[in-house]
């Protein structure tokens, strides 16, 4: 059964959003699986566990954002099985890290491909969803990670990893 208030939303898109939302989670899944890494007794970097457990709530938040919106707009949410992260040990906090950039910067293109799609149907409303906050909130953890990254070379590991995730990202409290 066709939605009632289904305007200007084309199969593509609605495809597409499906696609992006299995990201989201799949992205939520990774930062889980970094989370409970950094939160083991043989790696105790409560802050990078911290830091971590919150990226993966957002991007969990990311994903229910867009399914509520393709309710909204009367498309229909067909969600995919979720692929793991493709490992479960992360290394040190600059290697977890590295990681990190590397799939927000997959979700980052993910998203401006979503809006090339969207706004190649001429839907300025969707266009208008993606870009605030998603891509926005995107350039931002780019640039934080990029910056925690450039940090922790320059402090190096051992001890200065330890000060990193106790001040950097409160893992003292």
């Amino acid at each position: 059964m066709e939605s009632q208030c289904k305007q200007n939303f084309h199969e593509e898109s609605e495809n597409k959003l499906n696609e992006q939302i299995n990201l989201e989670l799949h992205a939520s899944y990774v930062y889980q699986s970094m989370s409970v890494y950094f939160d083991r007794d043989d790696v105790a970097l409560p802050g990078f566990s911290k830091y971590f457990k919150h990226q993966s709530q957002e991007e969990r938040d990311h994903a229910q954002k867009f399914m509520n919106y393709q309710n909204l707009r009367g498309g229909r949410v067909v969600l995919t099985d979720v692929v793991k992260p493709s490992k479960d040990e992360w290394g040190s906090g600059l290697d977890a890290m590295q990681s990190a950039l590397e799939l927000e910067k997959k979700v980052n293109a993910s998203l401006l491909a979503l809006h090339a799609t969207a706004g190649s149907h001429g839907d300025a409303q969707f266009c208008d969803f993606i870009e605030d906050p998603f891509l926005e909130e995107q350039v931002d953890s780019i640039k934080q990670i990029s910056n925690h990254i450039t940090n922790l070379k320059r402090v190096k590991g051992g001890l200065g990893e330890y000060l990193f995730d106790h001040e950097t990202l409160e893992g003292g409290e």
